[in-house]
């Protein structure tokens, strides 16, 4: 393989520090062809030639006048600018080669100079092995905070694991919430400060314990250590934080993967204790998080639903489900539409609960390929029961937040649509209030949108998003559906009986109606008439049902229009 002196034709440099005119002649003669060489006639000239240059090579002749080759041996492998250059001695006294090597010269050549393809052989071998060497310094330390980068930290592991078993060890991922933010704010100078500050007080915050550290990217450490002082040690990391950069407001989170199985590769220990990291995110309650047998079960249960989805769109594992709403103002319930829900038969693990798969869906992204599939299920279930039935239902689906920020929302939308031949009133669009909390101005310039282009929207799961009441006033809304929780709780808690009224008068001053969720009885049906509520929604009508089993609730509205 070509090196960096070979692709640029470069010659290496070389210095020959020789008292003897002949002997540095000698050596420049073998030497010339192969490198760009430069003398010095003793220790102190060669001193100071190598201020400011770089040498890949030093030949030293042991005795000289004014400093000695011992003496100049000893100024290099003490100045940390130099210590990494190659020094070759050249001498006749075996004795002085043993010294010298031990003193951290390379190799030696032995006078005379008598054998030149040897001395050119060992001036290439040496020159080789410090570059190599030299690169593999480069890439071992991170050279922000010298901590141990990626590749040689599970390396070091391995062989850590090789020689010293049967001592029990933990493993921790640290993190800085928000690290991001500490760069837009106070600039990249101040983001490495408080990098090298976590990575310099981790030597000190584990002393008992610290076997290895590594930052591995941006503002993640890695610590493999012995198995006791950890949260000892996250706290004083945490406090020399707090001192070192008061006006930051820095929190240190850790997931620690406890008594860590030394039969799986070092990598997959880590990402264990990154999983628990990772499970507290945003959450300012918690700082360290363990990963344990139920953790675990929990991973490999979400990666194989993860895994799975593909499949499960493919083959309709997925299951839409209808659960009726009813209009309620006139003396009869009447049905005006529906919500899809989605179910998922698994082929092996039978029904998954929604409570399952949907958060972790959210979290990961993939909740858009479900909620297309959602979308596209329910707008030819419409199509299917208007042609079938001759009654048009609109039906609620779901956009997550992480569909409203998809630049291809609208066409997405729009395809779906067009492909099922329905219109945009009888797809309706339900968005959960805490959406608003991401970005509200985006989110309502993204539903003021929609809405103008014949979407409905609804607002899911009012009551519980923190919404101020100058952004009430301001969403793009045609419906208010007040969040279960408000209904369960009515004759228990009379806050929850003067929310419902707050949230009907708030409909009712926007002009909009409220579809109540969770209702289960009677009494429910009748408070809720009683304070204005139009719609309702919940197992006193049906539970959510297949498509098939919902359509004795159309035909049974078709029945009592055909009778009136």
């Amino acid at each position: 393989m070509r090196n960096f002196y070979e692709d640029q034709n470069i010659k290496r440099k070389v210095l020959i520090v020789e008292d003897e005119y002949i002997n540095r002649e000698i050596l420049g003669n073998i030497l010339m062809e192969e490198y760009d060489v430069e003398y010095a006639c003793d220790g102190h000239e060669a001193w100071e030639k190598l201020a400011p240059s770089e040498y890949s090579l030093i030949l030293l002749d042991l005795i000289m006048p004014v400093l000695s080759g011992s003496e100049l041996l000893a100024r290099i492998k003490n100045d940390p600018n130099l210590k990494s250059t190659p020094v070759i001695v050249m001498t006749s006294e075996q004795d002085a080669e043993v010294d010298s090597i031990r003193q951290g010269a390379a190799d030696f050549i032995t006078k005379p100079y008598d054998m030149p393809e040897v001395i050119l052989a060992r001036c290439e071998r040496i020159i080789k092995l410090s570059e190599d060497a030299r690169i593999i310094r480069s890439t071992e330390r991170d050279t922000l905070t010298g901590l141990y980068s990626r590749e040689y930290f599970f390396e070091y592991i391995r062989r850590i694991d090789t020689y010293i078993k049967d001592i029990k060890r933990d493993v921790l991922v640290l993190n800085i919430n928000h690290f991001r933010l500490i760069n837009e704010m106070y600039g990249r100078s101040t983001g490495d400060r408080v990098l090298k500050k976590v990575a310099d007080t981790i030597n000190e915050a584990f002393r008992s314990s610290l076997i290895i550290a590594s930052r591995p990217v941006a503002d993640t450490f890695y610590i493999y250590c012995e198995n006791d002082g950890k949260e000892k040690g996250i706290g004083l990391l945490q406090e020399q934080l707090d001192k070192t950069f008061p006006e930051l407001k820095l929190r240190l989170r850790a997931g620690i993967y406890q008594d860590a199985d030394m039969k799986i590769a070092p990598e997959d220990r880590f990402d264990r204790a990154k999983q628990a990291c990772d499970r507290i995110r945003g959450d300012y309650l918690s700082n360290v998080s363990y990963y344990d047998k139920e953790f675990h079960v929990r991973s490999v249960y979400n990666e194989r639903l993860i895994k799975d989805v593909d499949s499960a769109i493919k083959n309709h594992d997925f299951l839409v489900y209808y659960q009726p709403k009813y209009n309620i103002t006139g003396d009869t319930p009447k049905l005006c539409s529906a919500e899809a829900l989605i179910r998922w038969k698994h082929p092996e693990l039978g029904m998954i609960s929604p409570g399952d798969f949907i958060p972790l869906f959210e979290h990961n992204g993939l909740i858009q390929k479900v909620d297309n599939y959602v979308w596209e299920c329910a707008a030819r279930q419409v199509d299917e029961w208007k042609k079938k039935l001759g009654y048009t239902l609109p039906v609620s689906v779901n956009v997550s937040r992480i569909d409203l920020f998809d630049p291809q929302l609208e066409e997405k939308l729009h395809k779906v649509l067009s492909d099922s031949g329905i219109t945009e009133k009888e797809l309706m669009i339900e968005i959960t209030e805490s959406a608003y909390a991401d970005d509200a101005a985006k989110v309502m310039e993204i539903t003021e949108k929609l809405r103008s282009e014949g979407f409905k929207i609804e607002i899911d799961d009012f009551g519980s998003g923190y919404s101020s009441l100058n952004m009430i006033m301001n969403i793009p809304v045609d419906v208010l559906k007040l969040d279960r929780s408000f209904v369960k709780n009515l004759k228990k808690d009379e806050k929850s009986l003067m929310l419902v009224e707050i949230v009907i008068g708030i409909a009712r001053f926007l002009n909009v109606p409220v579809v109540a969720e969770g209702v289960e009885d009677e009494d429910q049906i009748k408070t809720l008439k009683g304070m204005g509520c139009e719609i309702v929604q919940g197992f006193y009508f049906s539970r959510p049902v297949p498509a098939e089993e919902f359509e004795v609730f159309i035909k049974k509205e078709v029945e009592r229009n055909d009778n009136n």
